[in-house]
Formats: C-alpha cells, sequence, structure tokens
C-alpha cells in the first residue's frame, strides 16, 4: 500500500490540538453542568451507585467497590480522581447538603484527609435517591454511550431542584474557572417558586427569597449590599467573618471563643490560623494573649483565645479580623455548562435553566406515564369485557386446536377449526374484535381472576387508570398544571430536607484596629554562629556579658523599634525590623534569621550585621575580594525595602568586607599569596552605594584579598599562620601599590 504523506503547518496542529483538549477538560471534567449541578464524575459516581442498588435504606458498600466499578464502567481516570469526588459529596463542612452518606473517616473540617478507600464505606443519601435519581427508569433524560459503548450512561441527572445552588461548586479549567457557594435549599425552593409564579420577576426580587450563600461552616456576610450586583453578573466578592463570642474566664480574664469560621478557612487553613494568632504575640503586636486552646469536637468548632484582665476586647477582635484569616474574601465566579458551553450565570439564568429543564423532564416523564396507562387501560377494557363473556371465552378455549387459533378467534373473529358446543357460540364467536395486547392478557388471565372479588378489583384498578390518564393528559395538555407538580415536589423536597440558615448576612462597618505604639527602648541584639538571633533586655545582657559575647558571633544594642542590617557576600543589604525579632529570656533559643528576613545562607554569606542607628551615624567602608574599596555614607542604607543592592559588584567579585567607620585611620589588606598592604583610609574616596569604588591594591595573577583589618589609637596584633603579628611594625604604602610580602 502506497504511503501518503500529509503536510501541515505545526502551529494549526498545536492549535486544535490544544482547543480540543481545552474543551475536553471544559465540558467533560471541570465544570459542572447547570441543570443537575453535577461534574462528570460525581455524576457518573451517584448513577454507579444507583445502578449498584447501594440505597439509602440498604447497608452500606465498600468506597473501593463504587471507585472501581465507576472507573470500569464509566469514568476511565485515575482511581483517586473518583475517591476524591465521592469523599467531598460526603462531607456536610463542604457541602450545603451532602448526596452521600459516609461510613468511616472521611476527614474533617481541620484538614485531615479521609481514610483510604479500602477503609470506607459510603451509600446514596434520601435526598439524592428521591430527587436526583428516582425518574430514571421513565426515560426522563437522554443515555449516551459510556467510554468504550459498552454500557449507557445519563448524560444529565434529573435533579428536582438547583443542585448547582444549594452545593455550589468548585473547578478550575482551561482558562477559566467556577467558585459558586453553597446555598440554603428552603431559600432557592422558594427563589424557584417564585420564578415560576412569574418568570419575569428580577434578580433583586428573586433575593426576597434567597437572601444570599449559606454556607455549611456558618460565619457572618458582611457586604450585603453587593450581593444584589453579584448575583446578577455572576461573579465578584462575598468578605465573611467568623462568629466570635465574648465569655468570662477565670480570675476575671476575658476569653475570646471562635464558634463558627468563614467558609474559606476550612481544612489547612484553620491550623494557619492559630499559627498567625500565636505569630501577633511572638512578634508583640498584642501583649494580651494569656494562651491560645483548639477545642474543636464533633460537635463543632471551638477556639479559645485567653486574654489578659486589662485587654481591650474589640480591638483584639478587630485586630484578628484585619491580621488573619477570620475575616476572609470568597470570589464568586458563576460558570457552568449551559446549552454545552460555559456561560457566567446571573442568580434568575440558573434558576431559569433548572426550571426549563423541570419542565422537559416532567414532559417527558408524563409521557411516558401516559403511555403506559393508556397501555394498561387496553388490556383493562379487553379483561372486562372477556368477563362479561367468559362462558363463549372458555368455549373457544377448549374448541381450538392451539393457542394460535384461539387467538384468531378472538382479535379476527375466525372460528375455523373450533369446535362449538352451541350454534349461537359460533356466531358470537364470530363478532369477536379484541385488539392483539387484549387477547394476549385473555390468554395469560388466570381462573382466580373470575372471583368476584377480583373482578371488582379489576374494574376499580380500570377507573384509577382512567382518572390518571385524564390526569396525566391534563399535565401534559396545561403549563400550569405541570408548574403546579413541580411545585408541590419542590415542597415535599423542602419539608422532608429544608433546614434553617447558618449563615448571617447582614452589613458591617470595616473593622478598624488601632495597633498600639511599641513603647521604645534600648535591647540588646544577639546572633550566633548558626544564624538564630534574639533581643534581649540590656540588665540581662550585663548579668550575662561573659557568656553572651563568648557564644554569639553577632552582639550589640539597638532599639525595639529600629531596624537590623545584614551585609551579604553578594552585595545585597537586607533589613529585618527588631520587633520581628523574638525579645525574651538570655537562655531563650531565638529564631533563624533567614525565617524574618529575604537573607538565604543556602546561596549568600553574612559579611556584616549591624543596627540601622549605627549606620546613620556613621560612614560604612567596603572591601572586596578584588581588592575594590569605596566609603559610603550610613544613611544611604536607610531603606525602606527589605532587600537592596548594597554596592556595585564586577565579574567574578564578592564582597570580602563591611565595615562601620569609627576612629579607625589606618586599613591593612592581605591577599590569600601572603601580600600586606597598608595605607591611610584618607585615601580612599567616598562614593554612593551604586558604586564600584577604587582599587585598594595591585594583586598578582590568581591572588585576591582574603582579609581586612584596621588600626588606630590601639595596637593591633592578628595571628597569621599560626603567630602573633603586630600592625603596627608593618611599613606604611600607598593605596594601589603591590604590597609586601610577609614570611613568617
Amino acid at each position: 500500500m502506497e504511503e501518503k504523506i500529509i503536510k501541515t503547518e505545526y502551529a494549526e496542529i498545536m492549535q486544535k490540538s490544544f482547543i480540543d483538549y481545552a474543551m475536553s477538560v471544559i465540558i467533560a471534567r471541570a465544570l459542572p453542568d447547570a441543570r443537575d449541578g453535577l461534574k462528570p464524575v460525581q455524576r457518573r459516581t451517584l448513577y454507579d451507585m444507583h445502578e449498584l442498588g447501594i440505597r439509602y435504606d440498604r447497608p452500606y458498600r465498600k468506597s473501593a467497590r463504587i471507585v472501581g466499578d465507576t472507573m470500569g464502567k464509566y469514568h476511565p481516570h485515575g482511581d483517586s480522581s473518583i475517591y476524591e469526588a465521592l469523599v467531598v459529596m460526603t462531607q456536610d463542612f463542604k457541602k450545603g447538603l451532602p448526596l452521600v452518606d459516609g461510613h468511616g473517616n472521611f476527614g474533617n473540617i481541620e484538614g485531615d484527609g479521609a481514610a483510604a478507600m479500602r477503609y470506607t464505606e459510603a451509600r446514596l443519601q434520601q435526598v439524592t435517591q428521591q430527587a436526583l435519581l428516582s425518574d430514571l427508569d421513565k426515560d426522563v433524560v437522554d443515555f449516551v454511550p459510556n467510554f468504550d459503548e459498552t454500557e449507557k450512561e445519563p448524560s444529565v441527572l434529573p435533579a428536582k431542584f438547583p443542585n448547582l445552588l444549594v452545593n455550589g461548586s468548585e473547578g478550575i479549567a482551561v482558562g477559566m474557572a467556577t467558585n459558586i457557594p453553597p446555598h440554603n435549599l428552603s431559600e432557592v425552593i422558594d427563589a424557584v417558586k417564585a420564578y415560576m409564579k412569574d418568570e419575569n420577576i428580577s434578580n433583586e426580587g428573586l433575593m426576597k427569597y434567597l437572601k444570599g450563600p449559606d454556607f455549611p461552616t456558618g460565619g457572618i456576610v458582611i457586604n450585603k449590599d453587593d450581593l444584589l450586583q453579584i448575583y446578577t453578573t455572576g461573579t465578584g466578592k462575598i468578605k465573611i467573618r467568623g462568629k466570635v463570642d465574648i465569655e468570662k474566664g477565670k480570675a476575671g480574664k476575658t476569653n475570646v471563643v471562635i464558634s463558627e469560621i468563614p467558609y474559606p478557612m476550612i481544612g489547612v487553613n484553620i491550623a494557619k490560623f492559630l499559627m498567625d494568632v500565636a505569630a501577633l504575640a511572638e512578634s508583640k503586636k498584642t501583649m494580651d494573649i494569656v494562651d491560645i486552646t483548639n477545642q474543636s469536637s464533633k460537635e463543632g468548632i471551638r477556639i479559645v483565645i485567653e486574654l489578659k484582665r486589662d485587654a481591650d476586647v474589640d480591638n483584639f477582635v478587630n485586630m484578628l479580623y484585619k491580621k488573619t484569616r477570620l475575616e476572609d474574601t470568597f470570589g464568586v465566579n458563576m460558570l457552568a455548562i449551559s446549552d454545552g458551553r460555559p456561560e457566567t450565570m446571573s442568580l434568575k439564568q440558573v434558576i431559569k435553566c433548572n426550571v426549563d429543564f423541570q419542565y422537559e423532564v416532567n414532559t417527558r416523564k408524563y409521557t411516558n406515564l401516559l403511555e403506559r396507562e393508556l397501555e394498561k387501560k387496553e388490556v383493562q377494557e379487553g379483561l372486562i369485557k372477556a368477563c362479561n363473556v367468559i362462558d363463549l371465552v372458555i368455549e373457544i378455549l377448549r374448541g381450538s386446536k392451539d393457542r394460535a387459533m384461539a387467538k384468531a378467534c378472538l382479535v379476527e373473529g375466525k372460528t375455523d377449526g373450533i369446535k362449538f358446543k352451541f350454534k349461537e357460540s359460533k356466531i358470537m364467536a364470530a363478532q369477536l374484535s379484541f385488539t392483539e395486547k387484549q387477547a394476549n392478557a385473555i390468554l395469560e388471565m388466570r381462573l382466580y381472576k373470575l372471583i368476584g372479588l377480583e373482578l371488582e378489583a379489576l374494574i376499580n384498578e380500570h377507573e384509577e387508570t382512567m382518572a390518571n390518564i385524564y390526569r396525566y393528559e391534563d399535565i401534559l395538555a396545561r403549563r400550569d398544571s405541570m408548574a403546579q407538580v413541580i411545585m408541590n415536589e419542590l415542597d415535599d423536597i423542602k419539608k422532608s430536607f429544608g433546614r434553617p440558615r447558618r449563615t448571617v448576612i447582614d452589613n458591617f462597618a470595616e473593622a478598624v484596629y488601632e495597633e498600639k505604639k511599641q513603647e521604645e527602648m534600648e535591647v540588646v541584639f544577639l546572633m550566633d554562629r548558626f544564624g538564630y538571633a534574639k533581643t534581649i533586655d540590656i540588665a540581662a545582657y550585663e548579668r550575662n556579658k561573659e557568656a553572651a559575647d563568648a557564644e554569639n558571633k553577632y552582639v550589640f544594642t539597638c532599639k525595639n523599634t529600629g531596624k537590623i542590617c545584614i551585609f551579604t557576600n553578594i552585595g545585597q543589604l537586607h533589613t529585618v525590623k527588631v520587633s520581628d525579632i523574638p525579645y525574651g529570656k538570655f537562655r531563650d533559643k531565638g529564631i533563624p534569621i533567614d525565617n524574618v528576613s529575604n537573607y538565604n545562607s543556602e546561596k549568600e554569606r553574612m559579611i556584616a550585621v549591624t543596627s540601622q542607628t549605627s549606620l546613620n551615624l556613621y560612614r560604612v567602608i567596603f572591601a572586596t575580594k578584588l581588592s575594590m574599596l569605596k566609603v559610603v555614607d550610613g544613611g544611604e542604607f536607610d531603606v525602606s525595602k527589605r532587600t537592596v543592592a548594597s554596592t556595585k559588584l564586577l565579574e567574578d567579585d564578592e564582597v570580602v568586607s563591611v565595615t562601620v567607620l569609627d576612629d579607625q585611620k589606618d586599613i591593612v589588606l592581605q591577599t590569600n599569596d601572603g601580600f600586606f598592604l597598608k595605607f591611610p583610609l584618607e585615601e580612599i574616596p567616598e562614593k554612593k552605594k551604586g558604586a564600584v569604588g577604587v582599587r585598594g591594591m595591585k594583586l598578582g595573577a590568581k591572588d585576591f584579598v582574603e582579609n581586612v583589618y584596621y588600626t588606630g589609637i590601639w595596637d593591633q596584633t592578628i595571628e597569621y599562620k599560626g603567630k602573633q603579628m603586630e600592625l603596627s611594625r608593618l611599613k606604611m604604602g600607598k593605596r594601589d601599590s603591590k604590597g609586601t610580602k610577609v614570611r613568617i
């Protein structure tokens, strides 16, 4: 067979492939359908449980069985995605109305994950069975082939209420995302009924019934006035706070108790909140906290913060709103699949989509039921007619050679070959005209049906069938009748599964927190050779001066309202607020300086650490590996940014020394090859921090400056190659000379 090569642009193939992939993710995985509010994986899992018979009134089945069966029949993706969807549908702290009844460890509100699927069990909730799956046998929705065309699955579930609103949804597709908050079932049903009574109702009119989101975690929505705009456009931000109660504690103290949390705080963010509150105390943002305990249990959230007696409770609570996630934002984006394409929908559009779907489902349902009742009517009328001439029917049956002969007589009046006792019977038999279905029913009728009570029951059943036919025809013919049927079903769902609202909705002023000004005082900064830093009281330092100086690499006094400056070998300056460094006892370990600054010990090395106050009062001298020197006014390093460039470096150069100038007179440069050069500091010009500087000494090939020393009114002795060396004995030279090689 001759090969056929098709040439095409690579860009066209990539574009088509990416669009196909994007649409697949958008339509078939990440976004919910506006009609039933379910993503494909959720719909397939629920349908599979329905098919397996795992109903609400039957025993639980292993989650692994459900996941495996769903993956094998309907959802050919990873088992973890199916199990995660199953887990979320059981969690009453995430869903307004859980669709699956879980038995076992399905995780908790504090972020602990569910147990493996081999350990947990599940079954459908009653509301799922009654309101999402109940009419699948009545041809109410289209069934489509599964991935390998060996099974059929529903394209959508016949949800009887807007599940998209009740349970909300979240998902990330390609280039778009959805984030819909959960709502109160009773309010949603009231809004649906209001729309059905007046299809011209506005979003504002609907919101008289549906007040806003109703999060399963409770909380307080504080921007009520913004909700109309959010529900009209389908996008916006809902501000939500946790519920805070004030209780009397022991010994006159006050307990701030958090009993409800913002919905976005579900999971690991609770632990983050506790850490944030503890950090406020450690950083001295507040001095009111005595203790923090998490007393949450299966009964609900209870986080207790014990405050001092004289604490300003209102100011403290406002601080929690401003500084932690006790006040958070839920970003609404009501994006769903409508008519086969993604659409950002308003509240009215979501309700309209579901109501239109309800009319479609009920039209198909009652059309199917009417057909069934008409078939029953036909059979019942045939049986009643047969009972009126039962003697003739029996005579036909006894005189016929086979079933076909008897059936032909009943349907077409053919009497050939049938033996009759009386001539009149043959004449009457020739006049029979039962339908095919009636004839089959007569032939299959049992003798006990001839009992008087059975005949009476048959007549009553026929009357009931006629009443059903009249009712179904009325529902299909009149939209008002169908609307009443739908509203009656909604009322039943509301009565059985509705619950009071949990989330409070109102307008609250923005939290105003007055940060107490820290009382300025002198402290001693200590940092050991491992980079652990802390500040202590001056008196504590004086008592432990010898040990402090011996155990720490950097020791100096500073203001608790000031900053610490860290100069590194790559020419960076990192600043740290002294208030961010823990203040405590002398024997406290401290905190790694990496944790409170941008300094990265893996990529750079500290050259000097000093206080901002010292820099402002003095000048700073820089010396680099390639012998570049400059003096900079310390005020240039009084910056607001946490990290800036402290100097400009040549290629392959790095900072060797940064020193605050006080009473030094001469500088001594020592190279790796043993050359020393001593000259007056006056020869080094003052430059800006962005300058490279001037050359301090001439270096030999591959030689570099290793150490920098200073002399002043004192005589300094250094250790060089294991021996003592007095710098005052070095011969004075000039800048940019080679220096003298010292041999010891």
